[in-house]
């Protein structure tokens, strides 16, 4: 496959959408089948022997000379979020089956199994709950996960009944360390490989993160009546709150602090605000250092609170363990990432991935390539072909000389 097809094969997904004026591929939705029918046919292409689950997974498999062997598995999703860009997940997949083409283009027989995952469902867009495709080849989806519901009120359970793609559908799954482990290339999201002027890197970690909801009361005045000594203003005690957020994280690097919603109550120009209700949303790749910054966050928005004469109800939303990437894995990742590019680059990354529900199961490591701006889950997203090409050469370094 040479590097042009990889980048048509972007284009061609990129018009399979749910929407006509942008890009979005929900779970299970005719434009998921679309894309899915498209990237089983270029698997085929490849000669791998392919199928599919109900869920709508897919994989290829390259047997290499020892088909019995532990595989080791490659890829990443292919739905997206709403109004997104081309390049999240679906250049996962498409570097995969270039890096093996390479391989059968310079007739190397790899002594182990390659298994090429497409999964269904990373974004959680349908139904808020994320990584469905990953998590289903390990385990049966629980309860409640199967409860949950889009925005028509259609449980997960009955989407997978009544849309699930059931035809010549098999199971797909691993056993915990049944595999050699799990590589996904994705663009970084972010903009430290631009800053480098570094193609790509690997990764070390993705950050656990914790999610917060927080209110601030005091009470509602009249905004020319009140003396200023005399406020209980919610809406300036969650500014010093949320600068004292900012403020923590600036000095925890590589810790990151994000408040992006807030609303006031009674909202009116002339009075002072009682109530103050916004978000934090705090990552760090270090679990202990994420739940020490949790603890001291809450202490200095308690101070803040109670200087003010606030009242402060902090509730706990989401919280996810952070997910080291395997060292041994990543090493091998590394060494191809130096051969091809002369740089020796390890990143942490800020957002989730396939590899956080795998990882319990097996060994995981990521290759991040550049993105234009840092931008991701944006129509602008963009890696450039240069890019794409490199990250396409580290995988198959990576398959030629990796030695498990």
């Amino acid at each position: 496959m040479s590097l042009s097809t990889a980048i048509s094969r972007l284009e061609s997904l990129a018009r399979l959408s749910d929407h006509p004026g942008h890009l979005i591929r929900s779970f299970l939705s005719p434009s998921s089948r679309q894309a899915a029918d498209l990237l089983l046919s270029w698997i085929r292409d490849l000669g791998l022997q392919t199928s599919h689950a109900p869920d709508g997974t897919l994989r290829g498999i390259l047997p290499g000379s020892n088909p019995s062997a532990p595989p080791l598995l490659l890829g990443s999703h292919y739905d997206t979020v709403i109004d997104a860009g081309k390049y999240d997940g679906p250049l996962g997949i498409l570097s995969a089956l270039a890096a093996l083409e390479s391989l059968a283009q310079q007739n190397i027989t790899l002594p182990f199994p390659v298994h090429v995952l497409a999964f269904s469902d990373e974004e959680g867009t349908r139904f808020q709950t994320t990584y469905l495709g990953s998590r289903s080849i390990l385990a049966q989806l629980d309860e409640k996960t199967l409860a949950a519901t889009d925005a028509n009120g259609i449980t997960l359970a009955s989407a997978l009944a009544s849309e699930g793609w059931h035809h010549n559908a098999s199971l797909i799954h691993y056993p915990p360390h049944s595999t050699r482990g799990y590589v996904e290339l994705h663009i970084e999201q972010g903009r430290v490989l631009e800053q480098l002027n570094q193609p790509a890197s690997t990764v070390s970690a993705i950050a656990g993160q914790t999610r917060l909801a927080i209110t601030l009361a005091g009470h509602a005045d009249h905004a020319g009546t009140t003396p200023m000594p005399l406020r209980r203003d919610a809406l300036t005690g969650a500014a010093e709150c949320i600068l004292s957020a900012e403020s923590l994280a600036r000095s925890h690097p590589p810790a990151v602090i994000t408040v992006g919603k807030i609303a006031v109550h009674p909202g009116a120009s002339n009075s002072i605000p009682q109530r103050a209700d916004f978000t934090i949303d705090l990552r760090h790749p270090e679990d202990n250092e994420r739940h020490a910054l949790t603890t001291e966050l809450q202490e200095r928005f308690l101070s803040i609170t109670d200087q003010r004469n606030l009242t402060l109800d902090w509730n706990l939303v989401q919280e996810s363990p952070a997910t080291p990437c395997d060292p041994t894995l990543t090493s091998h990742l590394l060494n191809s990432l130096q051969a091809i590019t002369g740089h020796h680059t390890s990143l942490v990354s800020g957002a989730g991935h396939d590899g956080v529900a795998l990882a319990p199961a097996m060994p995981i490591a990521m290759l991040f390539i550049r993105c234009r701006d840092g931008l991701s889950h944006h129509p602008d997203e963009y890696a450039s072909p240069e890019d794409i090409d490199t990250g396409i050469q580290i995988l198959t370094h990576f398959l030629k000389s990796f030695t498990p």
